[in-house]
């Protein structure tokens, strides 16, 4: 064993994208809840595609299966067309929180989202039950995740304060509308008085 110090080194990666990044590991509820009524069209069609095309291409050349043998073959493809259509509109989502393509309806949500949190007085993502140091493994181990769901899809379920982000500009903003909210409020007491 060795006296010297461990030493630590920080990994930093920041990717340019043309749009804003708003959190580079959403959890899975802000990805779902953030979602766009387009998303759902887009999932629900990629869902209905697989036993779509599975129809019709019975219908123009039959397999011959027999009697009940394409029922399971169909249940197969809307299973495994659930599990697409839900991959391809969670990652339409995701892709937005990223800056991958245009988001300005999500950084409006998030920027309100957030400023009601700190005006609140509640942690910005959220409480966790896992230690800082688990914290931070669940955060290495799911950031930019979506990138990669075409071969393992892996979702954010953990609380953590790791979203590569500057979250002063929310505090700024809070303060900015207190103050505004206690100048209207002073105006219109001093209205009532006089």
């Amino acid at each position: 064993m060795s006296n010297q110090p461990s030493q630590t080194y920080t990994i930093s990666r920041s990717v340019e994208t043309e749009y804003p990044l708003i959190d580079n590991d959403p959890h899975f509820k802000r990805v779902v809840g953030y979602a766009r009524p387009s998303d759902y069209a887009f999932g629900t069609v990629a869902a209905a595609a697989g036993p779509g095309l599975m129809y019709t291409m019975e219908k123009f050349a039959p397999s011959y299966v027999g009697r009940g043998g394409f029922a399971p073959v169909m249940r197969l493809a809307g299973a495994i067309g659930l599990c697409g259509g839900f991959l391809a509109f969670y990652n339409r989502s995701i892709l937005r929180f990223y800056g991958f393509s245009e988001n300005a309806r999500e950084v409006e949500m998030d920027m309100r989202e957030m400023v009601d949190k700190v005006k609140r007085g509640e942690p910005l993502y959220g409480v966790s039950k896992l230690t800082p140091h688990m914290q931070g493994v669940a955060a290495r181990q799911s950031r930019y995740s979506a990138l990669f769901s075409d071969a393992v899809p892996w979702f954010n379920f953990v609380n953590h304060n790791q979203h590569g982000v500057d979250t002063a500009k929310y505090y700024q903003q809070a303060e900015k509308e207190l103050e505004a909210e206690g100048r209207l409020k002073g105006q219109s007491e001093a209205a009532k008085l006089g």
